[in-house]
């Protein structure tokens, strides 16, 4: 009985040990080897302003968080987590879809105040972006 047992430890001890190692090596792949996303399609161009200053974090209409550190865009037709490149100035940034809303006369996507920052954009500005696969 204590062999059968001691047996089914050691099994059990080098399963454990075996899903660690391939546990730590997906990890180690998914932080250092994941590209980023190729894009789709074509630049479009279009007007953007950031989201008004909030001190507060608030919940979107697409579930996420929105606040200082949030990186994303909010447009009225675009589904909610839809990855897009935007650029501005000769800066690209990989973002996506993070809130939902009317948008004032003329501008078709809010930023986030962090988003802004990435991109050095102020005021209304004329953005390209473009879909990422």
């Amino acid at each position: 009985m204590t062999a059968t047992i001691g047996l089914r430890a050691a099994t059990l001890g080098g399963v454990a040990l075996v899903a660690l190692v391939v546990a730590l090596a997906v990890n180690h792949r998914h932080k250092h080897g994941t590209p980023l996303p190729q894009a789709a399609g074509q630049w479009y161009t279009a007007f953007a302003a950031p989201y008004t200053p909030s001190t507060k974090t608030k919940t979107g209409a697409c579930g996420i968080r929105i606040g200082p550190n949030t990186t994303g865009v909010a447009h009225a037709v675009l589904p909610c987590g839809v990855k897009l490149y935007v650029q501005f100035n000769g800066k690209q940034v990989l973002t996506q879809v993070v809130d939902r809303g009317h948008m004032p006369p003329g501008r078709e996507f809010d930023i986030t105040q962090s988003l802004a920052k990435l991109l050095g954009l102020e005021g209304t500005q004329r953005i390209q972006w473009r879909f990422a696969r």
